[in-house]
């Protein structure tokens, strides 16, 4: 499954996923703005926010092959196709909309779980999955601050989820350098 590749330094592993993660609530929270805000560079952003997961998605073809790669790129696609729709119908106010979309956001986070709980041994779905909750959850907090325009709680709640992010990011990373130490030097 592994395909050979170069050592690579167990810090710049971390530091080059910890950049993709960080990219991946940055640009959510650049479309969240710009959507809210009825600005021009929306879907700029939103393309921007899917080229990420494109991203995120070539990180783990090194270690779990080409399938896999696009297979959790498909499903952070997803997850951002979903939110893009959760974030019209928390801007609409269409309470029945924000429930679907909401529901179908937890399903897709349960579908991440799955499959990368599924690929490396060390990350349990339970834990994904609360992570990936959490994620959520800030994440709609985060848009709704920014409607109401409660500014404060908008700051807190975009450094609560990066500092989450960083969190998902070293969990992730560290399962892969656990899986696969021969990929890696210190």
């Amino acid at each position: 499954m592994s395909q050979k590749m170069a050592l690579q330094p167990m810090p710049s592993f971390r530091a080059g996923m910890r950049k993709l993660w960080s990219d991946h609530v940055i640009w959510t929270r650049q479309y969240i703005v710009s959507a809210v805000a009825d600005l021009p560079d929306a879907n700029a952003a939103a393309g921007r926010l899917l080229k990420n997961q494109e991203h995120i998605g070539n990180a783990i073809v090194p270690f779990y092959g080409e399938a896999a790669g696009t297979a959790l790129t498909n499903l952070l696609k997803q997850h951002i196709s979903i939110a893009v729709d959760l974030v019209a119908a928390a801007k609409a106010q269409d309470q029945s909309k924000f429930a679907q979309e909401d529901q179908k956001w937890a399903k897709n986070a349960e579908e991440i779980a799955t499959f990368l709980s599924g690929a490396n041994p060390n990350w349990t779905k339970a834990d994904l999955i609360d992570l990936l909750g959490q994620h959520l959850s800030l994440t709609k907090a985060e848009t709704v601050a920014r409607l109401t325009k409660n500014w404060e709680d908008d700051v807190k709640a975009f450094d609560d989820i990066f500092t989450e992010i960083l969190t998902v990011s070293d969990a992730l990373s560290d399962g892969i350098i656990k899986q696969f130490p021969q990929h890696f030097q210190k």
